[in-house]
């Protein structure tokens, strides 16, 4: 097996060092394991000096080093022996369970149990003497204990390191779950905004062009007055948005969402600024009550909807349609559909996108587009169509 050549770790090399130097000492001290062995007492420093530079390799080759300081602890036992180098050799197994493979790992704690197992029932079988198991105990503890204090160790590592793993998922996705909710917070802003404070500003610019454009004193004056009267009504409602925005400690009480009910003042206020609008609701008294969330969408929609009329329609009637099926609520809206003869305010399309995604959030369908007049031969309508479906559930709430 070929070895890594990689720097060895700087506590390897301490305990390498610390026991070549200690098994040095007991070498010259002449404090020898083991009497009576064929090879002299200077053939002991082989096996030492071959475990301590097998030392160095713990990390990088644990199970190299092990293979090969088995066969240099085996060659020990033919010479007096040193205790260094059986304490070096435990310090090789317990490496090779910890800094090994997964296989390794399992394999190493199995196989020296069963050399520790085989080797004290050969020594029974062949000394046939009680003290025959103190062979069986030293083999387990130069083989047998390292490996099992490995596996505890190893797995120990294993299950810190899943927790920190688990702790760095469970902050991503507490990061993720937060940059969500900011985004979906700083979406809802962004349409309550739009839909509070577009019409009025709408109404503002359009009515604001007529007074420039147009050299008439009383119909400057009107115009003046409905650019008054938006510009009050917008910044009361900006002053309150911008009022909740900024106080955290939750001592405001929110506004009352819009309902169905106010449709009639919608429109008043369309016509006002200009539009010739009228509104069908066909929903019969007898009708399921409304979900807040639905009523609120559906008069955004509206709201939405005549905002971009009185911007961009042909002149014409605007017709507001509601209805009421078993399960869902829809609304329709047409204008005049072409050339715009006045002034014109500019549009951004945030209003198409924020009338689609409150159906959405509801699991509605929303369509937008020209559509063909039924009362006028090759002409067109722009039609705002949405079907918003009522949940029992959130019935049962509002109930």
């Amino acid at each position: 097996m070929p070895l890594p050549l990689t720097r060895p770790d700087v506590v390897d090399v301490r305990i390498a060092v610390g026991s070549l130097v200690g098994g040095v000492v007991l070498w010259a001290l002449g404090l020898h394991m083991q009497m009576g062995r064929p090879l002299g007492h200077l053939w002991t420093l082989l096996p030492l000096l071959v475990m301590a530079g097998l030392v160095l390799l713990r990390r990088s080759a644990p199970q190299a080093a092990l293979a090969v300081g088995t066969l240099a602890l085996i060659a020990d036992q033919f010479t007096p022996g040193n205790l260094a180098t059986v304490v070096m050799f435990t310090d090789l197994v317990y490496a090779a369970v910890v800094y090994g493979t997964p296989a390794a790992a399992r394999r190493i704690p199995v196989t020296t149990g069963l050399i520790t197992v085989a080797m004290t029932v050969g020594c029974l079988a062949w000394f046939r003497e009680p003290e025959a198991l103190l062979i069986g105990a030293v083999t387990a503890l130069v083989s047998f204990a390292p490996a099992t204090t490995g596996v505890l160790v190893r797995n120990h590592r294993e299950a810190a390191e899943m927790a920190r793993l688990r702790a760095a998922q469970t902050a991503l996705l507490a990061e993720m779950d937060r940059t969500q909710a900011v985004t979906a917070e700083r979406a809802r802003m962004a349409r309550e905004l739009h839909d509070m404070v577009a019409n009025h500003l709408s109404a503002i610019a359009i009515h604001s062009t007529a007074a420039l454009s147009l050299d008439d004193p009383r119909t400057t004056r009107d115009a003046l007055g409905v650019i008054r009267e938006n510009s009050v009504e917008g910044l009361a409602e900006m002053r309150r948005l911008i009022g909740i925005l900024r106080d955290s400690s939750g001592d405001l009480e929110p506004a009352a969402a819009p309902t169905l009910g106010g449709l009639g003042s919608l429109v008043e206020n369309a016509r006002v600024n200009g539009l010739d609008v009228v509104l069908d609701d066909t929903r019969a008294p007898d009708d399921e009550a409304l979900p807040a969330p639905v009523e609120l969408a559906a008069y955004r929609i509206v709201q939405e909807s005549l905002t971009n009329a009185l911007k961009h329609a042909a002149p014409g009637r605007v017709a507001v349609a509601l209805g009421q099926w078993p399960g869902a609520l829809w609304v329709r809206v047409t204008s005049p559909y072409g050339d715009t003869p006045g002034p014109r305010a500019p549009g951004s399309g945030a209003g198409l996108v924020g009338m689609r995604e409150r159906a959405a959030l509801l699991g509605g369908t929303f369509a937008a587009g020209p559509e063909p007049d039924p009362d006028t031969p090759g002409g067109k309508v722009w039609q705002v169509a949405a079907r918003l479906p009522v949940d029992p559930a959130d019935k049962e709430v509002t109930e």
